[in-house]
């Protein structure tokens, strides 16, 4: 029997490479959309067995193009604009690859499973963004969508397109993840640029640590665990939309004193100073997800807590620094 053929894009991302890594553990042979250019500060390599097809986000036609090319069973759609920040930044590129390009490659694969009689299974990453400043805390799959930012409106348009093809019989699900970190989270992020900075603090290789806003709350699980309900979201009886979170939400000031206490720094506050340049409009105060449905259809429940998490991340930034990194 021939091994099942995945798609993924965004696979040299900190979601995309655990993805990468547990499909061929699988058996599964996976190809990826990579961007010409070599590899960015920030992205993972790819292992050798991985078909690479080089191409863009912004060319709707190569996509479908390479959809009907490779015929994969499984669609996992991680690529595009992974910074709110950027979004404000370069909103209709955002709007582009984070939301056109999820009609193309959705309608590619409803054109590739009528076309083979086989069923094409498709697994969109959303996120908690697409509801904004949500008055129902914890938030679930009947929360209404309200996004407030670039990021959020072009993931609640994808997120949509989701729907209206899965309403044409496509198996099409949606995982709306909530935060989740990683080693692997590039440092233009808030909480690798906490763990680093401690870190460094640490090793006393600097001083002060300059943050914007430390009291939003957010719901922060362990990506590989993220990436597992994805997988499980592709391979369901029926598809569906999903939150995926952990139910527990802490703020920046808990990531801060949790990242400095692992590296052995308990007195944080002396270090950290607020600059507004870091604040982010529209941010929203508290975002925690209720991932009841997650539980009950896939069997799906994280598996590492918010400490656990916070100490992989500062003990790899650690071993960065002693092993001569920057």
């Amino acid at each position: 029997m021939s091994p099942v053929r995945a798609l993924v894009t965004g696979a040299t991302g900190q979601d995309g490479s655990y993805l990468v890594e547990d499909l061929l553990a699988e058996g599964v042979e996976v190809h990826a959309l990579v961007r010409d250019g070599g590899s960015r500060p920030g992205e993972n390599e790819l292992p050798e067995q991985v078909h690479r097809h080089h191409g863009d986000l912004t060319d709707g036609s190569a996509l479908e193009a390479l959809v009907a090319d490779v015929a994969p069973a499984e669609i996992y759609n991680l690529g595009g604009i992974s910074s709110v920040a950027q979004s404000w930044q370069e909103p209709a590129l955002t709007a582009q690859v984070s939301g056109l390009a999820v009609g193309h490659l959705l309608a590619a694969a409803f054109e590739l499973q009528e076309r083979s009689g086989s069923l094409v299974r498709f697994v969109q990453a959303s996120s908690a963004e697409i509801f904004g400043f949500a008055e129902r805390v914890p938030q679930d799959e009947t929360t209404p969508i309200a996004p407030v930012t670039p990021y959020g409106a072009a993931k609640a348009y994808a997120h949509h397109l989701v729907g209206v093809w899965r309403a044409r019989g496509l198996h099409a699900s949606s995982c709306i993840l909530y935060n989740h970190e990683s080693p692997r989270r590039p440092d233009t992020f808030v909480t690798r640029k906490i763990t680093a900075g401690a870190a460094r603090i640490a090793r006393g290789l600097q001083d002060e640590l300059a943050l914007g806003n430390l009291d939003p709350r957010r719901d922060w699980g362990w990506a590989p665990d993220y990436v597992r309900a994805m997988r499980l979201a592709a391979r369901a009886h029926d598809p569906h939309t999903y939150v995926i979170a952990t139910g527990v939400a802490h703020s920046v000031r808990d990531f801060v004193a949790a990242a400095f206490l692992a590296a052995g720094v308990p007195d944080w506050e002396r270090h950290v100073t607020l600059d507004p340049r870091f604040a982010r409009p529209s941010d929203a105060p508290e975002q925690v997800g209720d991932a009841t449905r997650a539980r009950s259809v896939l069997d799906w429940a994280p598996t590492v807590g918010f400490e656990e998490l916070v100490e992989a991340m500062v003990r790899h930034d650690l071993e960065l620094l002693d092993a001569g990194g920057a």
